[in-house]
C-alpha cells in the first residue's frame, strides 16, 4: 500500500478490516438495523479492534509511516476504544435512570474530524486513490457525526446516509485489506489498488 520500507511485515490488512468492522457497526446502528441494546456487545467487538488498531499503528509508525501509524493509532484510540467506553457508559447510564449530556462527544469527534481533514492530503501521495477516497469519505462522516452529536443537525435526516457512507468505507477497506494481502503473498498485482494520486 505504501512504498516506506518495513522492518515488520505490512499490518495495514488487518487495520483495515478493524477499520470496516467498526464502520459496518455503525451502519447498523445509524440505518436502525440494531437498537441501542447492542451497546455492551458492539463495546467489546471495539475494545478487540482497537487493539488490533494500536499494534498495527505502533508496526506502522516503526515501519517509518508517520501517515498510516497515526491514523491507526488515532482511530484506535477514539473511533474503538473511547467509542466502547461510551456505549458502556451510556447504556448503563440509561438503564439506571441517570441523564448523560452526550453533545460533549460531538465537540470531540469535531476535533478528531478537524484532524484527519488535516492528515488527508498526506494521503495523495505513496497511497492508492481508492485510499484516498475512503480517507474523504470518512472525513465527511465524522463531520456529520459530530454534528449529529452535538444537535446540530438532525440525526433522523442525517444518521441514514452516514451509516450507508460508512457502508461503502467498509466494503472499501475490505477490498484494499485482500488487495494487500493477495498481492504481497503473490508478489505481483493480482487485485489492483489503484495507483497513488501523487508519486
Amino acid at each position: 500500500m505504501s512504498e516506506h520500507p518495513h522492518t515488520f511485515a505490512n499490518p495495514a490488512p488487518a487495520g483495515l478490516i478493524a477499520l470496516a468492522m467498526a464502520c459496518w457497526a455503525f451502519w447498523a446502528m445509524y440505518t436502525g438495523r440494531v437498537t441501542g441494546d447492542a451497546a455492551p456487545a458492539l463495546a467489546a467487538w471495539m475494545v478487540g479492534g482497537g487493539l488490533v488498531q494500536y499494534a498495527v499503528g505502533w508496526m506502522e509508525l516503526r515501519n517509518g509511516d508517520i501517515k498510516g501509524g497515526c491514523v491507526f493509532l488515532f482511530f484506535g484510540a477514539f473511533f474503538m476504544f473511547v467509542t466502547a467506553l461510551s456505549l458502556i457508559t451510556k447504556y448503563l447510564c440509561a438503564k439506571n435512570g441517570l441523564v448523560v449530556d452526550a453533545r460533549i462527544e460531538g465537540y470531540c469527534w469535531m476535533a478528531c474530524a478537524i484532524g484527519l481533514i488535516g492528515f488527508t492530503p498526506g494521503y495523495m501521495k505513496g497511497s492508492p486513490k481508492l485510499m484516498f477516497l475512503v480517507v474523504c469519505i470518512v472525513d465527511v462522516c465524522l463531520v456529520l457525526i459530530a454534528l449529529m452529536d452535538m444537535g446540530a443537525i438532525a440525526k433522523a435526516v442525517y444518521a441514514a446516509p452516514t451509516g450507508w457512507a460508512l457502508f461503502v468505507v467498509g466494503c472499501c477497506g475490505l477490498y484494499l485489506s485482500t488487495a494487500i494481502m493477495t498481492n504481497t503473498m503473490f508478489g505481483r498485482t493480482i487485485l489492483p489498488t489503484t495507483t497513488p494520486m501523487v508519486k
